[in-house]
């Protein structure tokens, strides 16, 4: 296997040398030499001269195939790793590739419904209308008469991503074992996430459970849409969505024109993204402007829910005191709040991380405020992990290049206004409900009903310890006394009631 891989990393050598774009080889040892050895070898084209490192990598990647594209884009959350003009240039890439035959899409779906195409759709438009490295989407009519869009994925492409990612598991192991600094920024767990990102994109049947919980999510909310799933014809290969229409958000002429305010717009995608962050934990993690359309109505709709991220009720807590700590220029607080989650080990000195956290922030901040950049400040911090020994933190990453992506959008149709002023009443709204004593009551009410839950596995749990005690001679007597089997003696309640007290403790912690 070792031998395997060794040959596609030449292969792979020869592509970025021919790029011009081997740094990243060169975190690795043997690296070091491979790249000499590329360089001399292999001469970059021409067509790379002049272009920044991120974009000659970003051209690599793109000729390496499909899964080295999927993996570029999710290096573009690491700036902590690639530096922000490398991440941002990645952040560009686009996962578009040739179409696949129709033929192909027909005999997928044929064999996942087993039945003829035209049993299942009224009419099938055989040319896609967007292709990328996973699968391709058709437009279609159903047998009720609906419009739909219809995603079926690639011929083989699970065993072409399988190769790709043991390869990629290699690389990390290989690199987390030789480079000790490296060890902090997680290589191995990068890899292994974007694995399990990749594998949960290969079967729709999540991509359809996604867009089902984020539209129940959003139900009845006045400005943003979800296309309902058609769960009679989906499957592990073949998605089947109702069809939308609209502007594309990037382009603000179109949007003005089906009489949409851009302004409102950017403050319904502010609320929309605090709602699905900070209330529900659960947002749309590839909001790029090929995602989202704005319909007739003004309300924006949200496409391709491959890539989804969960943010858990202690991080949003986190994130909310942190960003509320950047909004208003309350350092000391940033500080406090990572150290107090475990970003930054408590030997650090508070008053120096914090000190960090205002060079990086005054300059942005000091900004006009619709140029002010919450995401890129977020992605600057994560660069000072060396100093502070912060550890990588995967869903805040994914978190940011989605707050990155929302940026470029808000700044795009609205210039004038910043998405994050918009932002900021909904989050001290939230965070004074959460850290209030509303929100200690209801914390409080929470922990008592679960206590309440366990209680009988809890009381189960005791006669089971109980019972085992007795085995080894301690028997548990009603009238509040226990005898020593073989000894006929009582021993007053003092002495026992620890052993009681030890055994629920001991259930509680088993239960929880």
């Amino acid at each position: 296997m070792a031998l395997r891989h060794l040959s596609r990393l030449v292969v792979i050598a020869r592509c970025l040398a021919r790029h011009d774009a081997l740094f990243l080889l060169e975190l690795h040892p043997a690296g070091v030499t491979l790249a000499r050895l590329a360089r001399t070898a292999w001469r970059p084209k021409a067509v790379v001269k002049g272009l920044r490192p991120g974009q000659r990598l970003a051209l690599a990647l793109t000729d390496l195939g499909p899964t080295f594209i999927k993996f570029g884009q999710a290096l573009s959350t690491r700036a902590d790793l690639l530096g922000e003009e490398t991440a941002a240039d990645l952040s560009g890439l686009q996962d578009r590739l040739p179409p696949f035959p129709f033929t192909e899409a027909r005999r997928t779906i044929e064999e996942d419904f087993g039945a003829p195409l035209e049993t299942l759709f009224q009419s099938f438009d055989p040319v896609s209308v967007a292709a990328a490295s996973i699968a391709q989407v058709h437009f279609a009519v159903d047998m009720q008469g609906r419009e739909v869009a219809v995603k079926v994925l690639r011929p083989n492409v699970k065993a072409a991503f399988t190769r790709d990612i043991e390869f990629l598991t290699w690389m990390a192991e290989q690199a987390e074992t030789r480079v000790s600094w490296l060890k902090r920024l997680k290589p191995i767990e990068v890899v292994r996430t974007f694995a399990e990102s990749v594998r949960l994109e290969m079967d729709l049947r999540f991509e359809a459970a996604s867009a089902q919980e984020l539209a129940e999510n959003f139900a009845g909310d006045a400005g943003f849409r979800v296309p309902t799933v058609d769960w009679s014809r989906t499957s592990q290969r073949v998605l089947c969505l109702e069809r939308m229409a609209g502007a594309r958000v990037d382009d603000r002429a179109a949007v003005i024109a089906i009489g949409a305010d851009p302004v409102v717009v950017v403050k319904a995608a502010a609320e929309a993204f605090f709602k699905m962050v900070f209330r529900d934990g659960f947002f749309h993690a590839d909001m790029h402007p090929g995602n989202l359309f704005i319909a007739a109505d003004g309300v924006i709709v949200a496409l391709d829910f491959g890539i989804m991220g969960r943010v858990d009720e202690d991080t949003r807590l986190i994130l909310g005191e942190m960003l509320l700590g950047f909004l208003t220029r309350d350092y000391k607080k940033v500080a406090e709040v990572h150290i107090r989650a475990g970003f930054v080990p408590a030997h650090k000195s508070l008053e120096q991380f914090a000190q960090a956290a205002r060079t990086i922030a005054e300059p942005i901040l000091g900004k006009p405020i619709a140029e002010i950049s919450i995401a890129k400040l977020l992605g600057q911090l994560f660069q000072v992990t060396e100093d502070f020994e912060m550890e990588t933190q995967p869903q805040l990453l994914l978190l940011q290049k989605s707050m990155l992506l929302a940026e470029g959008v808000g700044r795009n149709l609205a210039p004038e206004v910043n998405m994050w002023e918009l932002a900021r009443p909904l989050i001290e709204g939230w965070m004074r409900q959460r850290l209030g004593p509303e929100g200690r009551i209801a914390d409080m009410t929470r922990d008592v009903l679960s206590i309440a839950q366990k209680l009988p596995r809890i009381i189960a749990r005791v006669d089971s310890i109980t019972a085992d005690l007795a085995r080894h001679g301690l028997k548990l007597h009603p009238d509040t006394t226990k005898t020593l089997r073989g000894e006929g003696r009582k021993v007053p309640v003092m002495l026992w009631l620890p052993w009681v007290a030890a055994a629920v403790l001991l259930a509680i912690v088993l239960l929880r």
